[in-house]
């Protein structure tokens, strides 16, 4: 099995690099580590960067998981030509693209590009964000999946994923203590769904609902609270139609007889509070309560 231990970064391609830049830092609120013509590298907490933007097609996206040592990345490329994801290793050029030793690339069942990375960098300064968003770290991501229960037999049994609750076909995914760290959505296409940072308290989602709306950003889902994780949230559209969530107070599973719950295709599963998504993946999933 495939010990994942952490997402470590999101590589997304941008119709509009300077665009992308601008609202990362100043809206978003992430820093500005560096940049050249065809790439920016942004950062959310002490790691190298966890958000890069390349020049290109805005459909192709990549999530990294970081594994512990190069042996490990070496046995997780054999397991995975064994159960039928072929696997490239990364040149050296690409691996210093993305400040990681060494990392090999594959798709999951559904198609999504995945990279395992070994000794990703760290930086050696602390997070100084361009807008003080209250954001403590990057968290989790949410993926396109057109066969959820295909994806999550992959993640849970060639990865060591395990299922913390369900909505509907949905499976959120952790692992590690947060309740999730990947979930994946029904979808007709592939791709990255949602990327999450945490903030520190409901008062910065609070702030930054005001500030959002306040410089047009168009609101998608909240703020409410998702009773699986617990957390409260804040989801929000950024440049090429990428969706960000700001979220806070989200549930630790360190009980290891945690049983999963399912929870109905309702709109109640994904907030408690009463708000509606106008996101499809969700509103998809989330029928009228009526």
């Amino acid at each position: 099995m495939i010990c994942l231990r952490d997402i470590r970064y999101i590589r997304l391609g941008t119709a509009d690099l300077d665009d992308a830049v601008r609202y990362a830092t100043r809206i978003l609120g992430l820093e500005l580590v560096r940049r050249d013509r065809t790439s920016a590298y942004l950062r959310a907490d002490d790691r190298d960067h966890t958000l890069a933007y390349t020049s290109g097609n805005p459909r192709e996206h990549v999530a990294a998981f970081e594994l512990l040592s190069k042996a490990e990345l070496d046995s997780a490329a054999a397991e995975l030509e064994r159960a039928g994801h072929p696997v490239r290793a990364g040149t050296r050029t690409e691996c210093e693209q993305r400040y990681v030793d060494a990392f090999i690339t594959f798709k999951d069942p559904s198609g999504n590009s995945i990279e395992l990375v070994t000794r990703p960098a760290h930086s050696g300064r602390r997070y100084f964000p361009a807008r003080d968003a209250g954001i403590t770290g990057f968290s989790h991501i949410g993926l396109h999946s057109i066969a959820p229960r295909q994806d999550e037999v992959f993640w849970t049994t060639v990865c060591n994923a395990r299922v913390s609750d369900w909505i509907g076909d949905a499976p959120l995914l952790r692992i590690d203590p947060v309740h999730h760290r990947i979930a994946l959505f029904p979808s007709k296409h592939t791709g990255v769904q949602h990327i999450n940072h945490q903030v520190e308290s409901i008062d910065d989602i609070m702030r930054s609902y005001y500030f959002l709306r306040e410089n047009n950003v168009r609101i998608l889902f909240g703020p409410g609270r998702h009773p699986t994780s617990g957390a409260m949230f804040l989801y929000f559209e950024g440049p090429d139609g990428m969706i960000y969530e700001y979220s806070s107070g989200v549930r630790m599973i360190t009980d290891e007889s945690y049983i999963p719950r399912q929870f109905p295709a309702k709109s109640s599963s994904f907030c408690m509070w009463g708000s509606k998504p106008d996101i499809p993946e969700f509103a998809v999933q989330a029928a009228d309560d009526g």
